[in-house]
């Protein structure tokens, strides 16, 4: 798939996190097509390193669980020191594991807040300073359609990631005096290889084309698209703003 070209791309420091697969992966390469510096965060080691090792001197790939904040601040650091500032974060690691409310006990209720949200709001605080000194930057902050859907009932991921949306409007409103833009991405279905291989079926895949205005399968290229422009100058005047990809599904 093409993509648009942004000159002001160029050359910038990005930093996403769960970028080895996935939404993910695609964000990666196509900042990459930019000329921007993409620095990618994810737990998957082996995946992670080889899609470093494809794309080259213009990556740095750091392994790193999310959920433990202190190894999460040190690859950011170890980003920062081998690509330079950070001035575009894109908050896109989670997981969307299905559960039933008997299934989820408080451990793995906070265990999915860790997953899904935590590590957004110390990601921001780790590379605003940047930002700052920048004189500007761009943060995107992967939400979800499903907490708006009614479809399947995951409770803990749904939560969280409501309560990205939250976030987002509250880190807008703190930063945007320093000209930092914050906005919330919000994919619907995306058929990655996890959701194939996990969650499509033929009946769900047939549910979703009924309701969806485009009746074709979203791909993590629509979402790699949306991020590039919320990242560059080309929505200079957006921020707190919630961005749905979802082909008309909600």
């Amino acid at each position: 798939m093409s993509f648009s070209r942004y000159s002001d791309l160029s050359g910038r420091t990005v930093l996403i996190t769960g970028g080895a697969s996935g939404i993910g992966e695609a964000m990666v390469r196509a900042f990459v097509e930019q000329g921007a510096r993409v620095g990618f965060l994810d737990l998957d080691r082996e995946a992670g390193s080889a899609l470093a090792r494809e794309l080259g001197a213009a990556v740095a790939f750091e392994p790193v669980d999310l959920r433990d904040l202190d190894a999460l601040k040190t690859a950011i650091e170890a980003i920062r020191a081998r690509l330079g500032p950070i001035t575009v974060l894109v908050n896109n690691a989670a997981r969307d594991d299905r559960h039933t409310i008997d299934e989820v006990t408080p451990a793995y209720w906070r265990e999915r807040f860790a997953t899904n949200l935590d590590h957004q709001f110390f990601a921001a605080q780790a590379v605003y300073k940047d930002m700052v000194a920048a004189g500007g930057g761009a943060m995107i902050c992967m939400g979800s359609t499903s907490y708006i859907a009614s479809h399947d009932a995951f409770a803990a991921y749904k939560t969280a990631k409501s309560a990205v949306v939250g976030l987002t409007r509250s880190l807008a409103r703190e930063l945007g005096h320093h000209n930092i833009r914050v906005n919330c991405l919000l994919p619907g279905w995306i058929m990655t290889k996890r959701q194939i291989d996990l969650w499509l079926t033929a009946k769900g895949e047939a549910a979703l084309m009924a309701q969806q205005c485009l009746k074709r399968r979203l791909v993590p290229e629509d979402i790699a698209r949306a991020a590039l422009f919320l990242a560059s100058n080309q929505s200079g005047g957006m921020t707190a703003q919630n961005l749905v990809v979802d082909g008309g599904w909600i």
